[in-house]
């Protein structure tokens, strides 16, 4: 299937030099580190899957490192996080560890939840929860701006992630109207990857770009980023959340970036071409801030490869912790379920 002609995106502005000077050589090695450290688990989770080691699915997030880092680099980790089912990078953003994110892909009991969520339903602190049910986790995030708000939480706001696939489903624009009509501190985010499983996003969204239109119908303001880009993804963030600490008023935000593997490990990605493929992967985001690194005098290949390994052998080991955790007890089984009390 081949996709028309993207839509014109109005990018939001951003001075590249001015942000390399406010987070300095050392804060923005460690976000490239970070993005080193998704990549890395990543690629190795899927080598788990194909091994038969992760049941159910697995949803990879390489291609779109830039979004979720340049986000929590801009906001911190003190608010709400609420996302879809590619759920593995923010949760490692949000201080969920490699040891329990792997274990629980594997099943295993020292998995973050015990090993009875898997890969689509991971959670740390901040972070409500990878949520399997497209769209259906808007209206969390929403629940969560308004706890923000009834409680009076200073320099809170609720963070939600969702594809382009979820903006046409109704809890989407029934969360969008209450947000707007109530002023709640809430960001909401579309990772435009270009593709709604195997459909372009051009054959199902009416308009685009998403944010610019849809935004316009609920009276709040939008931002676009280039997906690709820290940069511009750290700078849109970061005034953005400041928009909404300052008004407690809604944004939509479309982050425009483009997968690097089918929707699920499971999906060929048949849909597009090797050339379309190899194209969009020129753009590498992780490459991109190396390559801005290794030109101002931050970095060097060397150094670059050894961050890499470093982060490479922080996942093997986080797979060798998995390999030899312990299976759940059958008779936990039951545990966290809710049900009516007897007699009841």
């Amino acid at each position: 299937m081949k996709r028309s002609k993207s839509a014109e995106y109005h990018y939001f502005p951003f001075d590249r030099e001015k942000i390399i000077q406010e987070l300095g050589r050392d804060k923005l090695i460690e976000q490239l580190t970070k993005m080193l450290l998704i990549r890395n688990f990543e690629i190795r989770g899927e080598s788990a899957y194909q091994q038969g080691k992760v049941g159910g699915f697995y949803h990879s997030y390489m291609g779109q490192e830039a979004i979720q880092v340049g986000c929590v680099a801009a906001a911190g980790v003190d608010n709400w996080y609420t996302t879809t089912y590619r759920c593995h990078a923010l949760a490692l953003l949000l201080n969920a560890t490699p040891n329990e994110i792997m274990a629980e892909l594997y099943g295993r009991s020292t998995g973050n939840a015990g090993g009875k969520g898997g890969s689509m339903h991971i959670y740390a602190e901040h972070l409500l929860g990878g949520l399997a049910i497209v769209g259906g986790h808007v209206p969390i995030a929403t629940g969560a701006a308004f706890s923000i708000k009834y409680q009076k939480k200073k320099n809170w706001a609720s963070f939600c992630f969702m594809g382009d696939g979820a903006v046409v489903q109704g809890a989407v624009h029934e969360s969008l109207n209450l947000a707007a009509l109530w002023n709640l501190p809430c960001l909401y985010v579309v990772e435009n990857n270009q593709w709604g499983m195997g459909t372009a996003v051009q054959r199902a969204v009416a308009v685009e770009p998403i944010a610019e239109n849809f935004a316009k119908s609920y009276g709040i303001k939008s931002y676009t980023f280039d997906g690709m880009d820290f940069f511009s993804c750290y700078a849109g963030f970061k005034e953005a959340y400041h928009e909404v600490l300052k008004t407690s008023r809604p944004v939509l935000i479309e982050a425009v970036a483009e997968r690097f593997r089918g929707h699920s490990i499971s999906d060929p990605a048949l849909y597009r071409s090797k050339d379309d493929l190899q194209k969009t992967m020129e753009r590498d985001p992780i490459l991109l801030l190396r390559n801005v690194l290794i030109e101002k005098g931050m970095l060097d290949e060397e150094t670059f490869k050894e961050i890499d390994k470093v982060q490479k052998d922080i996942v093997v080991a986080a797979m060798k912790f998995a390999d030899e955790s312990p299976w759940p007890d059958p008779m936990t089984l039951e545990e966290g379920v809710f049900a009516p009390e007897e007699g009841s």
